[in-house]
């Protein structure tokens, strides 16, 4: 892929060409002949978009907007996952199509955008959502039309539905083992809690702030504020963080905001090399646009680095910079985002039929030996078994991880004595 089209992915990936074709794959996985289709009215009896030959997802996302610089891998993850998935062979016998909406960081636009996906185009699942907020405001739409929607943010649980497969991390598996190891590994006792004010930072921060005061004996939380969506002024909490002095800054600030807090931070002279401060929500994807060096010496805790050393990965990290270009960066959504396709594909086929009832039923226990990640399998409440990691954030705007655990985590999205 020529210099500029480096150049323009990965400056700060705000910008993702609506309906953009995506890159050809060839040499990247064998041509497969597609298997004899079994008949359309034995796949498909509730009037979907599929055809003999063709069925056909949405994919909706934020590609404008302050939520862009973190949705915009989530696209070409899926897009990816499809190009690969049709390399294949397809689903069913058939190839996917997909049909690309702009949520626009706005989240009535997600609601009208997921509603326009179902109903007018008759999409046999949905791609998508980055935010809870975005996810909040779909998700009535998508129960109501019975839709199918892959849901591949870190998120704050409390929530289950026939119609979402999670395949991002809940509560219990990102935030409380996030606590548990810093408290572990850096004596921590006093935290500070900064986020952006909407449902997940601040259920998030109501979980955390449970598991400190109820579950870690002599810890506390010093501080805890909120600012809106593409806030840029920071320096007013950061003369707090001064004053307060906590053992630990706790952040869940998302999308273009983190670029504005990690470079005030540094500005004012907080040194992250000494300064403890754990994030649940900046990926490799943010750092593009932090910068590394504005960031070098922060935690993050996520089941997934672009630099885990495995052979799923290795090949995932090689066909997505072919697709997207070399300098493009990888983080945990957007991984995340490449499971959604292919674990609907197959549940489609283990339930032999694309059918949203028969998928919802088909998918638990469905397992994904190829993730990226390392290994996936979906539990009875759609969420995914997976590990948990922290990483050291890096000047070159990649983690070195310190700490995996030692076996996959079991989904509890309602855990008790955190509601």
């Amino acid at each position: 892929m020529a210099d500029q089209d480096d150049a323009r992915h990965s400056r700060l990936r705000r910008q993702l060409l609506m309906g953009m074709a995506a890159a050809p794959l060839a040499g990247l996985l064998p041509k497969v002949a597609f298997a004899q289709a079994p008949a359309t009215s034995a796949v498909n009896t509730t009037g979907l978009a599929v055809t003999d030959t063709e069925v056909t997802v949405g994919i909706l996302h934020s590609a404008t907007g302050t939520m862009a610089i973190s949705e915009t891998g989530s696209i070409q993850a899926e897009k990816l996952a499809i190009e690969q998935i049709n390399a294949a062979g397809g689903v069913l016998g058939r190839k996917i199509k997909y049909i690309q909406e702009d949520g626009a960081s706005d989240w009535p636009t997600f609601a009208e955008k997921a509603k326009k996906l179902l109903v007018q185009d008759k999409v046999a699942a949905i791609m998508g959502c980055w935010t809870s907020a975005s996810r909040k405001a779909a998700l009535p739409v998508i129960e109501q039309y019975n839709g199918m929607l892959y849901y591949p943010t870190f998120y704050e649980g409390l929530e289950q539905s026939k119609n979402v497969i999670y395949t991002g991390q809940e509560a219990t598996q990102q935030i409380l083992e996030s606590l548990n190891w810093v408290v572990r590994e850096k004596g921590a006792k006093t935290f500070y809690f900064i986020g952006s004010d909407y449902i997940w930072p601040r259920t998030s921060n109501k979980i955390a702030r449970k598991h400190i005061e109820n579950f870690m004996k002599g810890t506390k939380v010093v501080g805890e504020e909120y600012f809106p969506l593409g806030h840029t002024q920071f320096n007013s909490v950061i003369n707090k963080l001064k004053l307060t002095k906590p053992d630990v800054i706790f952040t869940d600030v998302v999308g273009g905001s983190n670029v504005a807090f990690y470079k005030q931070l540094k500005a004012a002279g907080i040194n992250l090399e000494k300064q403890t401060l754990m994030t649940i929500s900046v990926t490799e994807d943010e750092i593009d646009g932090i910068g590394g060096e504005n960031i070098a010496g922060a935690y993050s805790c996520m089941k997934y680095f672009q630099s885990l050393e495995n052979e799923n990965n290795k090949e995932f990290v090689a066909a997505f910079k072919k697709m997207w270009g070399e300098k493009t960066v990888i983080g945990d959504v957007t991984q995340a985002a490449y499971l959604g396709p292919w674990l609907w594909k197959l549940a489609a086929e283990k339930a032999g039929s694309f059918d949203v009832d028969k998928i919802a039923a088909a998918s638990p226990g469905i397992e994904f030996t190829k993730a990226p990640e390392g290994y996936v399998k979906v539990h009875e409440n759609h969420h995914l078994w997976s590990k948990t990691r922290v990483g050291l954030a890096q000047k070159d705007g990649q983690f070195k991880v310190v700490y995996e655990s030692p076996e996959l985590i079991e989904p509890n999205p309602f855990p008790k004595g955190y509601q």
